[in-house]
């Protein structure tokens, strides 16, 4: 009966907080915490980038250079001293000289969002983009939609009548917006 006791304070006592790891390190942090017996979690984003002329889908870390760890504030969990001196981490984010504690509703809310996201898109319908090679290079477009290939279809105005072009999505960037 004491061991279910001790259990039961013990989860009531863990909470989330938040770490700080170095720059473009927190899958070395997150691996490096992991293999020391901490519970972490790093919410990703589906993204769509560019890489070698081709649109793939990339995992990238939803906030840049933090991680989420559950810890015990009782004092009689794991340790804290190791996680400063861990590869990839920079620091616990304290405020006030107290570590900082994440809500564990919002740490369920990511959980959720990262499962059932869809991919954010390298365009979205109806963004201005420019046309980077080719015969109209510099010309600025209308991004309408793309398909598997890795094309897309732009609007372009060619002598005042639009006209609908498939052009590789590596040869689109976002336009600059003047004002």
């Amino acid at each position: 009966m004491t061991d279910e006791k001790t259990s039961a304070s013990l989860s009531s006592s863990l909470s989330w907080y938040l770490i700080l790891t170095k720059p473009r390190q927190e899958a070395r942090a997150l691996a490096n915490l992991n293999r020391q017996g901490f519970d972490c979690y790093m919410p990703l984003l589906k993204l769509e980038r560019i890489r070698q002329r081709k649109v793939i889908l990339v995992l990238e870390p939803m906030f840049a250079r933090y991680l989420f760890i559950h810890l015990d504030a009782s004092g009689l969990g794991q340790s804290w001293a190791p996680i400063r001196s861990t590869m990839g981490v920079t620091q616990l984010v304290r405020f006030g000289g107290h570590a900082a504690k994440v809500d564990d509703q919002l740490i369920a809310q990511l959980q959720s969002r990262e499962q059932i996201g869809p991919p954010e898109k390298l365009f979205e319908e109806g963004a201005r983009v420019v046309v980077t090679e080719g015969p109209f290079a510099g010309v600025e477009a209308i991004y309408q939609t793309s398909n598997a290939d890795g094309r897309s279809m732009i609007l372009l105005e060619i002598l005042s009548k639009p006209v609908t072009m498939r052009v590789d999505a590596a040869t689109l960037r976002r336009a600059e917006c003047v004002g």
